[in-house]
């Protein structure tokens, strides 16, 4: 083959020119510590590098985002149910309360006291509930952005439920109810007009009672009770009414009729005995009673129907307009409840981080509280009229007309004081045992935080890990071994000048020299 000298210097250029672009290029990877500028240059280290960034990339928004996003509304619920357990069984507590005022050495007025502190916790508990993380309401399931308990901005809006409540016989109740007669009325200003009170007036009974989750509620639309397919419309009776409903359903079980009561202001539902038999005849313990009615007076602090039952809300605006929403519709198709929160925190993990209030703030003791306070409010009546006609009693000569009549009406006075006493005394203590269930509904849901808060800590520390060695392995493939590189580097810098020496001696000399 004949070698010239244009077919030298072409190759020494070619050569030349190869080197500078291997010197280029690890001068680019020296500077960007990266094996690749782009895909072409090694197309299965590219195929892996977007692979293994994909893998970093959903591991931190696992680990740094809905992670740490998790572990903070878990805290908060943590703390929001530590918080209400420490104050229905903390040593000042709910519980320590009513125990003290289930003494029977207090004095009527020492129980109003430790009433007034009963109350004021009971708020404490719901006010607790509405917590909120980062504007999210925690407790309300999908309903973040609706607050558990009706708000003052709220109530300025013309809002009116119908809820119907789903219970069972096991919702049943025996209230305890002393007949008093003309007592209520009497003073001692005018115990002259009561010539016929005697203590044989006053009597005690039991009657069954389905207390609803709400007072104050309408009047003029009667609720309906049902159950399989029979349908009961309950005589509506106002608290002011005389006779009372309590006289009422009292009246019916004497002489053995049947019959419901409904009382707007108080929210129950009273049964004659001979109903409430006929009723859990024809039903078992678990079937489903329905009772649905209307309620449109709201006070700050009712707990929001929405988050409980299925109801059905109208707002009337100020241009006459209604707004109509039907919460929760299939709670009467006996699906459960399912706005639960689930955060995705790995490879096809998902872990849950609410509690829904329906689990953990229910109405009954806030109800049950509403009973007490109803209660204590009567024995204090009670004893005033006591007192009163002992002080009667302290001004009249003994055999008088005037003090017989005020004896009897003293033994009257005294016979329902002692009834009204004894069921005070035993709605303390029964509320007692309502109030821990309410804090074993509460510890079991910080337990179940609890857990799931362990369990998100296993996982994070499973995700770090990951995430860890999923970036060794991005680094190994990607980045360069900046050692290795300078070598190549300085050898590629020293076979290029070498090259160019040589190149300059070959081109020095051609065929012209040696004509």
């Amino acid at each position: 083959m004949r070698m010239t000298n244009k077919i030298m210097q072409n190759n020494s250029l070619y050569n030349i020119n190869n080197n500078k672009i291997l010197q280029d290029k690890l001068s680019t990877m020296m500077s960007t510590q990266k094996k690749l500028t782009r895909p072409s240059d090694d197309p299965i280290v590219a195929i892996r590098a977007l692979r293994l960034r994909t893998s970093v990339s959903e591991l931190t928004q696992y680990n740094d985002r809905n992670a740490k996003d998790a572990d903070a509304w878990l805290t908060v619920t943590e703390d929001a149910l530590s918080t209400a357990s420490e104050i229905i069984g903390g040593g000042n507590g709910l519980i320590k309360q009513m125990q003290k005022a289930a003494n029977k050495d207090l004095t009527p007025t020492d129980i109003n006291i430790l009433m007034e502190q009963i109350k004021s916790l009971r708020d404490e508990v719901y006010a607790t509930a509405n917590v909120d993380y980062a504007g999210r309401y925690i407790f309300t399931g999908y309903r973040t952005d609706t607050p558990l308990s009706f708000t003052k901005d709220v109530l300025e809006q013309n809002l009116n439920y119908e809820i119907t409540e789903q219970l069972d016989l096991k919702s049943f109740d025996q209230l305890n109810y002393t007949d008093l007669e003309d007592l209520a009325n009497l003073s001692k200003s005018n115990y002259l007009d009561f010539p016929a009170l005697t203590e044989q007036d006053i009597s005690n009974a039991n009657i069954w009672r389905l207390r609803l989750a709400y007072d104050d509620i309408r009047d003029d639309v009667a609720p309906v009770i049902e159950y399989d397919t029979v349908s009961i419309m309950p005589t509506v009776v106002s608290a002011a009414d005389s006779p009372d409903p309590y006289q009422t359903v009292k009246a019916w079980n004497e002489a053995g009729s049947g019959g419901v009561v409904f009382i707007p202001e108080t929210g129950e539902l009273l049964f004659s005995d001979v109903t409430y038999q006929a009723l859990r005849t024809a039903v078992n313990p678990d079937t489903e009673i329905r009772v649905t009615y209307e309620k449109d007076d709201w006070k700050e602090g009712d707990l929001r129907p929405e988050h409980y039952f299925a109801c059905i809300s109208t707002e009337t605006k100020d241009d006459g307009s209604t707004e109509v929403i039907d919460y929760n519709p299939e709670y009467l198709n006996g699906d459960s409840n399912g706005q639960i929160i689930e955060y995705d925190v790995g490879y096809n993990q998902r872990i849950r981080i609410n509690t829904l209030a329906e689990d953990v703030f229910q109405h009954t003791m806030k109800r049950n509280v509403d009973d007490l306070d109803k209660a204590v409010r009567e024995l204090l009546e009670i004893q005033r009229i006591v007192e009163d006609m002992r002080g009667v009693i302290g001004g009249l000569s003994e055999g008088t007309p005037e003090y017989t009549l005020a004896q009897k009406q003293l033994d009257a006075a005294q016979k329902a004081y002692d009834f009204i006493r004894n069921n005070v005394h035993q709605m303390f203590e029964d509320s007692i045992t309502v109030m821990q269930k309410a804090l074993d509904d509460i510890n079991v849901a910080v337990t179940d935080s609890g857990t799931r808060s362990a369990r998100l800590d296993l996982i994070s520390n499973r995700l770090l890990s990951q995430k860890t060695t999923f970036e060794v392995l991005r680094s190994e493939n990607e980045d360069i071994d900046i050692a290795e590189v300078a070598i190549k580097l300085t050898s590629t810098e020293l076979s290029y000048n070498a090259a160019l020496m040589a190149t300059g001696k070959i081109m020095q000399t051609s065929l012209m020299n040696f004509i």
